[in-house]
């Protein structure tokens, strides 16, 4: 079987389907080759010091990794020269990130988790990076420029650094996964039409939080844990790894049903996860593959964003399942 370049499936989506511009195109091919550099730099590991903090602390107030700066520094430097974006924006930094004036702006936003799970690094589990694009709507791109709801990007993505890395990503047509040939150095597709199942076994929360939360997502979960003996009428198996990325791709390839619910240690946050960096990429990607994502109470891609580092509850994955306990929010 001859194999799919991700280069020709991107010609394929803009010129035969006339899906995406070609400055998209050609964008989507930076980023992946960012995510191919950051791929080698946690594979690299202890091996070129890379693991362990860096004595700072991001926008978020967490402990920036050494592996985070890198992620963030190669997803800049890839993309801030080639013509394709007018800014970008970062979980990682504060504010967004406006093309050099050295180098011609284009008419596209990019918006990035640089290395999503990287708590995870020092135990050699998969971490990956997730990334979306908008639209620039105004003449010059600020803060505001980023707070677009979901629904408006253009293309979302994730790379997993796993046992093989992948790429996983959308353009509005389905969802194309790519896996990272070593040897040539190039992207191969190894699945069209990522699909979710409707129907699922399998869960995926932080069950240590149980203590402090709501009552529809204790609702829920009890019913999970009665197994065969309660009204679900069979047994669910949990899965956490506490990566994102790592969580998602095991729904996006088995199905499953990911929560990181708000809860009342903090009134004041509403959730974890990033509206614009984690919740609006994925899920762009799990509604792609005939799934769903929520707050538990609306689709996410809904949302309209107020900051650029808004924090949102969310479920996403297996269509049934998510309708199932966000309904358990609206009642």
């Amino acid at each position: 079987m001859k194999t799919i370049s991700l280069t020709r499936y991107l010609v394929e989506e803009q010129r035969e389907k006339g899906l995406i511009p070609g400055e998209l195109r050609l964008l989507l091919e930076v980023v992946a080759r960012a995510c191919k550099r950051i791929s080698i730099s946690v594979n690299k590991g202890a091996l070129a010091n890379q693991f362990g903090a860096v004595g700072t602390s991001n926008v978020q107030g967490e402990e920036q990794q050494k592996l985070d700066v890198i992620a963030n520094d190669e997803l800049l430097e890839a993309n801030e020269w080639g013509g394709h974006l007018a800014a970008m924006a970062s979980e990682e930094m504060e504010a967004p990130y406006p093309i050099p004036h050295r180098y011609p702006m284009g008419e596209f936003l990019l918006l990035f988790d640089p290395l999503d799970g990287s708590s995870n690094i020092d135990v050699n589990v998969s971490i990956g990076t997730i990334f979306s694009v908008l639209r620039l709507a105004d003449d010059e791109p600020t803060e505001q420029s980023f707070l677009q709801p979901g629904s408006q990007q253009l293309a979302a993505g994730y790379a997993v650094y796993g046992p093989s890395t992948m790429l996983v990503l959308t353009v509005g047509d389905g969802v194309a996964s790519f896996t990272l040939d070593r040897e040539s150095g190039s992207w191969a597709l190894t699945q069209e039409r990522m699909t979710i199942p409707a129907q699922t076994k399998e869960y995926s929360i932080n069950s240590s939080n149980s203590r402090h939360w709501h009552p529809p997502v204790r609702r829920y979960v009890d019913e999970l844990l009665d197994g065969k003996e309660g009204v679900r009428g069979k047994d669910f198996n949990m899965r956490w790894v506490g990566s994102m990325v790592a969580d998602v791709h095991r729904i996006m390839t088995r199905g499953g049903i990911f929560m990181y619910p708000a809860d009342n240690r903090d009134p004041d946050k509403p959730g974890k996860l990033r509206l614009l960096y984690e919740a609006n990429p994925m899920g762009m990607l799990v509604e792609q593959a005939g799934g769903a994502a929520t707050d538990g109470r609306q689709r996410i891609l809904d949302i309209q964003p107020e900051k650029l580092h808004q924090r949102v509850p969310v479920f996403l994955g297996s269509k049934e399942e998510v309708e199932r306990v966000t309904s358990y929010h609206v009642e």
